[in-house]
């Protein structure tokens, strides 16, 4: 089974041109890119993302935009206009929902959010738990992220591990596999992990 990069990049690309430009080098290898120029698609468009975005479809990567649920307590309507707003502005097919939560009791929400997002066109949708969630969740995303945290944590745990799972591990030493296909692990650390490229695109920048 390939092991395939999910990449959360939360940096400009014009204060890290070099990062982006390696990441289009490694289109084959990746999964997606999280597109996220203001912990969101921002109040208007922004060229410099728009252009990076633009080099990244053309290598074939698939565009996920990162859209806040804030676990379920986020107003729907502003959802889908962060929704509809990437995909006007940055021409991302996908949709990265982060701060999902995890109990059965969100499940009705989410299972509305998920409606929404594939009416905008997200033909790939991946849900950004952090933890693991209840199972119910399965039928609205195509990926689940069932962890996101540090390496320190990551590597004292037995988590399942599934094709339709992710792992997304930051603080990693280099050499570190997350145990899911799809998964992402990062040298970054503090309040800005992913500000790094993982471990694998180093030698490409």
């Amino acid at each position: 089974m390939n092991r395939l990069l999910l990449v959360p990049f939360y940096e400009h690309p014009a204060d890290r041109p070099e990062a982006w430009s390696a990441l289009v080098d490694a289109a084959p290898s990746l999964y997606s890119v999280v597109v996220n120029p203001a912990s969101g698609a921002g109040e208007t468009a922004d060229p410099a993302f728009a252009e990076a975005a633009g080099r990244l479809k053309a290598a074939g990567v698939r565009l996920l935009g990162y859209v806040d649920t804030d676990y379920g307590r986020r107003p729907h309507a502003e959802v889908v206009t962060d929704l509809l707003r990437h995909r006007d502005w940055y021409g991302t097919d996908g949709a990265f929902l982060d701060q999902v939560a995890t109990a059965p009791d969100a499940l009705a929400h989410y299972r509305r959010v998920a409606v929404a997002a594939r009416s905008a066109g997200a033909a790939t949708l991946v849900f950004n738990h952090g933890a693991h969630p209840d199972p119910g969740y399965e039928e609205f995303a195509d990926l689940l992220v069932t962890f996101e945290g540090p390496w320190d944590t990551y590597r004292t745990l037995d988590l399942p591990a599934a094709a339709h799972y992710c792992h997304l591990v930051y603080a990693a030493p280099p050499g570190v596999r997350p145990v899911t296909p799809v998964h992402c692990a990062v040298p970054g650390t503090g309040a800005h992990p992913w500000g790094t490229l993982p471990h694998l695109l180093e030698p490409a920048r």
